[in-house]
């Protein structure tokens, strides 16, 4: 079945479609963890949702743009692609401050650092922190920010399997505006 929706769309939209269906669902369940749940998400967690608020819409601006200008596409999925890329890393980042394997940022690892106490109390009161060191939910032994690192890896697969798929020599390569066709239903 992808083959013929490959054959009939190209890659850049089946690729297009496929990470924004499946970044989705992701970013809702965060979401969802997050306000029904009542999960408070770190620092970096909140930092790792940045792809998917981009990658969403933007996959399906690409999809749109495949049709007609998969140049374009291919450029905004590349990006997408190089947006999960860069998620990965801080997920990785994030589980090894989970794990301990290095210090994660000061400002949710609980860091010891000279202050005025009173500043602290003040600022104590004021705030509440979430700490990026202690994973607050954990499913099947990986943390939010494991399975994060995961799914961003398969996206971050499906877009570049998408670029290079269209690029120059590629069997699959839209004609551009002649002869490309919306998807029939």
């Amino acid at each position: 079945m992808l083959d013929k929706l490959v054959k009939q769309w190209g890659p850049l939209a089946v690729a297009s479609l496929a990470v924004g269906e499946l970044a989705l669902p992701v970013i809702v369940a965060a979401l969802a963890f997050e306000h029904i749940g009542g999960y408070a998400p770190c620092h970096l967690c909140l930092q790792e949702r940045y792809a998917y608020y981009f990658a969403v819409p933007a996959a399906m601006i690409a999809f749109g743009l495949s049709f007609n200008w998969p140049g374009l596409a291919r450029v905004l999925l590349g990006v997408i692609a190089l947006a999960f890329a860069v998620n990965v890393v801080v997920s990785v980042y994030h589980v090894g401050v989970e794990f301990k394997w290095w210090e994660g940022p000061a400002a949710c690892t609980g860091g010891a650092a000279s202050v005025d106490w009173q500043e602290l109390a003040e600022q104590l009161r004021q705030t509440s922190v979430v700490r990026c060191d202690e994973p607050s939910l954990v499913i099947l032994g990986l943390s939010l920010a494991a399975w994060n690192g995961l799914a961003s890896f398969v996206l971050m697969g499906i877009a570049s399997w998408g670029v290079a798929q269209s690029g120059p020599g590629s069997e699959h390569r839209r004609r551009g505006r002649k002869g490309a066709e919306w998807p029939s239903r």
